[in-house]
């Protein structure tokens, strides 16, 4: 086993790490979530959010620890390599590597329904939006990991400000009285209402690629983790509730729950207001992710599960421009087939779900293994083995898409075996 590597190398600072953090995983589904979680369980939905948040802490813990201790731009490929051999860090590193190019046009097609919205334009206003995301982003990550960290801490502050005002200025328009029925469909529906939810909570694995990225991984890694989950749940369980309680009844009909609380706390034009926050929400998600995967890109070709021509770019403080290019590329290719087929953003997500899975799934056995007995990131691995069966569970038939990446993983592996180097 591969000792730990505890040495400082990186550039990011604690604040930039937090902010990678809080964007990677208060995703886009703030803006919709809270009103369909609603439909479903009533203001019993709140209690699926927070099990959601309870069970996300584990996870999290899990990843800081596993970073902190074996910073790599490999993230949990490198786990499972360390772990279970080359071959299970092929089959991890693909299934996040290609869930990107699908996850990244879903977040974008999403900003630009909600813009189509606010300002109107149809069609060509959505492919417009998605089309300036897809290619903002990865511009943003060609300038460097610190480029990329002062526009996330950005991003993450004018969000912030956004969810705080959204929910404190809607408050006091709030009737606790909208508690009742609490569980109007049933107690049995808070299981559908969590399983809607599942996406808000993924992207603690995300930012495992940059974790070498960190000055101090060893201490700053599990501290940006801490904050970003104190940070994610406070403002997932406030803004839930604030809709359960300002919105009423109306929270199972709007559209946009995030842009009718600022409309009732600021006035003005609530679909204006939700596009902001989509737009913001939306370019947090994908520049954490998009910072992330482009690492591991070149990190796979350097360990011969991609094409040698990636590697540029794996060590600590350089630009993998060229695994940068080639996600914008399959991004880009994505968003016109989404266009032209007229798939929905769930589409994409749902396709992307076996492969987050199967990531969660490989990187929390790899932490069993690798962490040492008795320490806290084992325990809370063992804990979040039970909330991985759940996710399993709940994943289903989409992880058919996981095998056929695992065949094709497997498969490039085999067929370039003579051209690795020893």
């Amino acid at each position: 086993m591969t000792e730990a590597t505890t040495e400082p190398s990186g550039t990011l600072s604690l604040g930039q790490g937090t902010a990678l953090y809080v964007g990677a995983v208060l995703a886009t589904g703030v803006i919709a979530l809270p009103a369909l979680a609603a439909e479903v369980a009533g203001p019993a939905s709140l209690l699926a959010w927070l099990g959601l948040a309870i069970v996300s802490a584990p996870l999290a813990a899990t990843f800081a620890a596993l970073g902190a201790r074996y910073p790599d731009s490999g993230g949990v490929a490198t786990y499972a390599r360390l772990a279970f051999g080359d071959k299970a860090a092929a089959v991890v590193g693909w299934c996040f590597y290609l869930s990107v190019p699908v996850g990244g046009p879903a977040a974008a097609l999403w900003a630009g329904g909600y813009v189509e919205a606010g300002i109107g334009g149809g069609e060509k206003t959505v492919l417009i939006t998605m089309l300036l995301l897809i290619l903002a982003v990865p511009a943003t990550n060609a300038f460097g990991i610190q480029v990329t960290g002062r526009v996330q801490i950005a991003l993450a502050a004018l969000l912030a400000v956004f969810l705080v005002l959204a929910v404190a200025l809607s408050l006091p328009h709030a009737d606790l009285a909208n508690l009742q029925p609490f569980a109007p469909h049933g107690w049995k529906a808070i299981g559908p209402a969590a399983a809607l939810l599942v996406w808000s909570f993924v992207g603690w694995e995300a930012v495992t690629h940059l974790t070498a990225e960190f000055r101090r991984p060893d201490r700053d890694v599990p501290r940006a983790t801490a904050i970003a989950v104190v940070v994610v749940c406070v403002l997932y369980l406030s803004v839930a509730f604030a809709t359960i309680t300002v919105l009423g009844p109306g929270a199972a009909e709007t559209d946009a729950p995030l842009g009718d609380l600022l409309a009732i706390g600021l006035g003005g034009n609530s679909r204006i207001l939700a596009a902001c926050a989509a737009l913001l929400l939306s370019f947090g998600a994908m520049n954490a992710y998009y910072a992330g995967a482009s690492k591991l890109g070149a990190a796979l070709a350097r360990d011969g599960s991609l094409p040698q021509w990636l590697t540029q770019g794996s060590a600590a403080g350089e630009i993998p421009r060229r695994s940068l290019t080639l996600l914008g590329g399959m991004s880009t290719v994505t968003a016109l087939i989404v266009v032209a087929a007229g798939i929905t953003p769930s589409s994409l997500v749902l396709l992307t779900t076996g492969l987050f899975v199967t990531v969660y799934a490989v990187g929390v056995a790899a932490a069993v293994k690798l962490l040492p007995r008795g320490s806290k990131g084992r325990l809370a691995a063992l804990v979040a083995q039970g909330a991985v069966v759940v996710l399993l569970v709940m994943a289903g038939p989409y992880l058919l898409w996981a095998l056929i990446v695992t065949v094709a993983a497997l498969g490039y592996r085999w067929l370039t075996r003579g051209q690795r180097r020893p």
